[in-house]
Formats: structure tokens, C-alpha cells, sequence
């Protein structure tokens, strides 16, 4: 890599200082799922196809980011384990397929990470992560180019993945859009869209396509209006679920107290103990941060 900077990042120093050889228990995992899979091995793993466990990968990837969310350093570590086991099984199947093996998947990505960091390893420069994002998203167009006989059949979108959780789906789609410089000027700007959608929603029928339609515009412009303040809309929604529940929580404790169950009471009631749930879980979140 004569062009290349030759670059350790500090931080990587943990994996070289002799305490444990990462790639020698890296080979001995994949070895093991191998085994797994080989005569004589585990007859639900032997079994398994790309396909059928596809949906494990998403399950894990998602207690992973619970993990995560919740600053669970032990559970993170362990969902992590988790992702690598789906990483490294898909990968055996299809090597058992001739197909491709988990070296090729690393070399894979290890040359994308290069090629798509010019800043770092090359001579490109950038001013911020700004900048840094939009260098990425050309690399990209150009990449698709490349691999295409005709550079205008793929096209901004092409290969993008629609099994994506919608909120994800529609940031990803979003950022794609600015980084070819299709965005609103200003905060304002989405606001405004935002009013437009919501009056077209409101002159739908209920249960109709066109429902389905605009309500589908209303959190794509949402989606939008949290890109432009910064905030995730996916981690945002999560976030207020498990706000929900807490409080749902605290309210069942609140009638539990009274020897009743939460939907023993009326609507005005239950909402007297969502308020009285919320300050409840204020109060303690002060104490914690006075503690």
C-alpha cells in the first residue's frame, strides 16, 4: 500500500499486547461452528440454511442495540457474541457451498473500509464529519459505477435494502437524497412540509389506502425533521416505548397498592396514575442525579 498512510489507530494497542492472541481464538470459534455443522456435529445446525436463520440475525442485532441502549456492558457483550455467532455460521454455510469463507468476508470488508477512508489511508483530505460523510457517499456512486456496464442503470438507490425497520429505512433514503444535495434549506422548510402532510392526512377516511398513504408521508417527513435537529428517529421511538412501559409499570404498582388491576379503573382514572407515574419517575431520576 504505497499510497496508503500506514496506520494503527491507539486504541486497536489492546489486541496486540500479548495478553491474548485474537486471532488464534477467532480460528478456534469458526472451527468450532464448523464442527457444528459437520458429520457428527449438532443436527438443528447441520440443517440450518442462509434463509432460515436469517431472522435470528436481526433478533440478535436487535438485543444487541437494547444492550446498548440500556448500558448493559455484560448483556452488550454478550449479544455481541451473539452477532458474531450469525456472522460466522452464514459464513460456514457458504463456504459449505463453495460459495465464499469467512476470510473472504473479512477481506471484503477490510478493503472497503480502506478504499472508503481515502482521508485516513490515502491523501484525500476532509474538515469535519460532514464532509467525511459526503466523501463516502461518492465513493459509493463511484463504486456501483464500476461494477456496472452502464453507469446510469444502478442510480442513487440501487441495492437498497427495503427490509430495513422503516424509521432506519427512511433515514437511510433521506441521507442518500442530501448527500446528492436534494434537502430542505432550513429546519422551517420541514416544518412546513410537515403542516402540508398532516392537512392531506386529515382529509383521508379512516382505514383506506390514502390513510395509509399520507400517514406514510407524515413519519417520512418526521424522520426529516429529527435528521435536521440531530436526532435519530429510530433511537427516538425507542426510546419513548421504553419511557411507556416504565410508566405503564409504575401505574400497575399504583393499583396494585389498592389491591386492583390497571384496567379496573376508568379512563380518567388510569390517566390520573399515568400523571402521578410520570412524576414518580422524574422525582427519581432527580434523586439519582443528586445522589
Amino acid at each position: 500500500m504505497d499510497s496508503e498512510k500506514q496506520h494503527t489507530p491507539q486504541h486497536y494497542e489492546y489486541l496486540q499486547d500479548g495478553a491474548r492472541d485474537v486471532g488464534a481464538t477467532f480460528a478456534e470459534f469458526c472451527e468450532l461452528i464448523a464442527q457444528l455443522r459437520a458429520p457428527g456435529g449438532c443436527p438443528w445446525d447441520a440443517k440450518q440454511t442462509h434463509a432460515s436463520i436469517a431472522p435470528n440475525m436481526i433478533e440478535e442485532a436487535y438485543e444487541a442495540v437494547d444492550a446498548i441502549e440500556t448500558r448493559d456492558s455484560a448483556g452488550l457483550k454478550e449479544e455481541l457474541g451473539d452477532v458474531l455467532l450469525q456472522v460466522v455460521l452464514q459464513a460456514q454455510i457458504a463456504c459449505e457451498g463453495q460459495e465464499f469463507d469467512i476470510a473472504d468476508v473479512i477481506e471484503g470488508v477490510h478493503t472497503k473500509i480502506v478504499r472508503r477512508h481515502p482521508h485516513v489511508f490515502g491523501e484525500e483530505h476532509v474538515e469535519n464529519a460532514e464532509e467525511t460523510l459526503h466523501l463516502w457517499a461518492k465513493i459509493k456512486r463511484q463504486e456501483k459505477a464500476e461494477i456496472s456496464e452502464d453507469e446510469h442503470s444502478g442510480g442513487l438507490f440501487e441495492g437498497q435494502a427495503f427490509g430495513l425497520p422503516a424509521l432506519k429505512l427512511a433515514s437511510d433514503i433521506s441521507k442518500k437524497a442530501v448527500a446528492a444535495g436534494f434537502d430542505w434549506d432550513d429546519t422551517q422548510g420541514v416544518l412546513a412540509k410537515l403542516d402540508e402532510e398532516t392537512a392531506e392526512f386529515l382529509e383521508t377516511q379512516p382505514k383506506t389506502a390514502a390513510a395509509t398513504d399520507e400517514l406514510g408521508d407524515i413519519l417520512f417527513t418526521v424522520v426529516n425533521l429529527g435528521r435536521k435537529y440531530g436526532v435519530d428517529g429510530e433511537t427516538a421511538l425507542r426510546s419513548t416505548c421504553r419511557k411507556f412501559v416504565e410508566r405503564w409499570q409504575v401505574m400497575e404498582a399504583f393499583a396494585a397498592q389498592e389491591g386492583r388491576v390497571i384496567d379496573s379503573y376508568t379512563a380518567s382514572e388510569q390517566e390520573h396514575f399515568w400523571q402521578r407515574a410520570k412524576r414518580a419517575l422524574a422525582d427519581n431520576e432527580t434523586n439519582k442525579g443528586e445522589a
